[in-house]
This record gives structure tokens, C-alpha cells and sequence, in this order.
């Protein structure tokens, strides 16, 4: 069990120092404002993209919500590839809303009965809470700003891919198409994955879309997977769904080497 952990451990300090080494991301032209979260009790800090002819148009968008969503993080290399997709008519024009960190694994990660996964940080477990702030405090601060549709979308990779499983299986009706990139699965024992199928069983009944990849990480792979191989059997009719397996891309490489191909699939236009 220490292996495992220590494995884990490895794991996320890879991943942290891998973004830090990236070459890094022009940041493109966007609006940032904070908002004071009740639920959350703290200042969050919000970045938002969106198409250049936005500002000239009349026209509402679908939003893509995404963790991980600092100007130091993941938010301008997806900005930038939505910029190029959206140009040469790959997908449909959209606004993304990225979501500054503060305490990413307190708010990515939801609960666990393993004492090894409480190792990982300080605070952890924070999801249910982290998901009512985005529900019931974010969305109608996008919808305030900025003409969108009801379509949403979110996409996120590792923990942040975690956190949109968990959403897609407890709270299916807060988007219409979700991207979990190499998502942490092994998280709590893989609680996620062996809850899937009874969760699968009270989907609702309006149209889902969810993409979801694995790398070569031994301790993410087999439950992408498994986690296929239970949609293969249970996914319900009204659930389009697509695994991208990437067993010749590493944890720390798999976000950008697959965004393309989901978000073509998930967002088409």
C-alpha cells in the first residue's frame, strides 16, 4: 500500500513539475473578474474567451467551463486551440470560462475512505462543495455577463478529469457534454468506477455527450478501461460517449496531445 502511494505521490509531483517546464502558452486577449464565494468562503478568480468576433455579433453561445483555469495553468493553450478550431470551422463558436485554483486538490477530489489518498494534501474531499459553487454561484454570473446559451460543457485533465467523472455520475444535469482527460480515477479505492453502473441506471433523460481519455499510467489506465467496458454494456441510449485510449502518451503530455480530437468530438460545427 505505501508502493501505491508513493507511486500516486510521484504522480502528481510529475505533473506539477512537467506544467512548470512547458514551453509556455501566449496568453490571449480575455476578461478576468473576481467573485466572492459564499459557499466556498474565499475570492475566486474567473478568466473568460471568447471568440474575436463576440464583441460585434448578436449571436448566444454555448459555454465550456473549465478547472484548472489560471493564466499560469491550463487556460491559454485551450483558449488558443478554441481560437484555431473556431477559425477553420472545426467546431462551433464558444465562450470558455476558466476557473482559477486555489486549492486544487481540496477542490478536486471528493471524498475517501483511504488513508494514503489523505496524505496527498492538507485539505482534500472539498468536490461536492467546489461543484455548488460553480452550479449555484458561477453560472449565473456567466449568464449575467454574457450572451450564452443553456448548452455547457466542461473539460479537465488528472484531478480536474476526477471531478468531472464525479460530476457527470452524482450530477449529469449540470452540463451537456463533459471531457475528462486521463481522470484520476483511482481516487478513493476507484469509488467512481464502481458506483458507475448504478448510476448509469438513473441517468436522466435528455441527450449527454462525455469524452474521456487514458495515458500509459498504470494507475489511471486500468480504470478508463473498466470505466468502458461498463458503457459498452450500460450506457443508456440517450448517452453518446467516446474513449480515447493513448497508450503512447504519458500523463504529463496526454491534455494536449488529445484536446483536439475531444473537443472536434464533443463540440462539432
Amino acid at each position: 500500500m505505501k508502493i501505491t502511494y508513493f507511486f500516486f505521490l510521484f504522480s502528481f509531483l510529475l505533473v506539477s513539475c512537467n506544467k512548470l517546464s512547458q514551453p509556455k502558452d501566449a496568453i490571449p486577449s480575455h476578461e478576468t473578474f473576481t467573485i466572492n464565494s459564499k459557499l466556498i468562503g474565499e475570492n475566486r478568480t474567473i478568466n473568460v474567451w471568447f471568440p474575436a468576433d463576440y464583441a460585434s455579433g448578436k449571436d448566444s453561445l454555448t459555454v465550456l467551463y473549465m478547472p484548472d483555469g489560471g493564466v499560469e495553468e491550463d487556460f491559454p493553450h485551450v483558449a488558443n486551440t478554441l481560437s484555431e478550431l473556431i477559425n477553420s470551422q472545426k467546431i462551433k463558436p464558444v465562450i470558455l470560462v476558466g476557473i482559477e485554483n486555489t486549492q486544487r486538490r481540496r477542490d478536486l477530489s471528493g471524498p475517501t475512505e483511504v488513508e494514503t489518498d489523505k496524505e496527498i494534501a492538507p485539505e482534500i474531499g472539498g468536490s461536492e462543495k467546489f461543484r455548488d459553487f460553480v452550479k449555484e454561484e458561477l453560472f449565473p454570473e456567466i449568464e449575467k455577463r454574457y450572451r450564452t446559451t443553456l448548452e455547457r460543457g466542461i473539460i479537465g485533465e488528472s484531478l480536474a478529469g476526477l471531478f468531472i467523472v464525479e460530476t457527470f455520475l452524482e450530477q449529469p444535469e449540470m452540463f451537456d457534454f463533459y471531457i475528462a482527460i486521463d481522470p484520476s480515477l483511482w481516487w478513493n479505492d476507484h469509488h467512481l468506477v464502481k458506483i458507475s453502473k448504478e448510476k448509469l441506471a438513473k441517468f436522466p433523460s435528455d441527450e449527454k455527450r462525455f469524452w474521456f481519455a487514458g495515458s500509459d499510467a498504470e494507475d489511471i489506465y486500468k480504470f478508463t478501461r473498466e470505466l468502458e467496458n461498463l458503457l459498452k454494456s450500460d450506457a443508456p441510449q440517450n448517452l453518446k460517449w467516446q474513449y480515447s485510449d493513448e497508450p503512447n502518451e504519458q500523463h504529463q503530455t496526454i491534455y494536449r496531445a488529445t484536446k483536439v480530437k475531444a473537443l472536434e468530438w464533443s463540440i462539432p460545427d
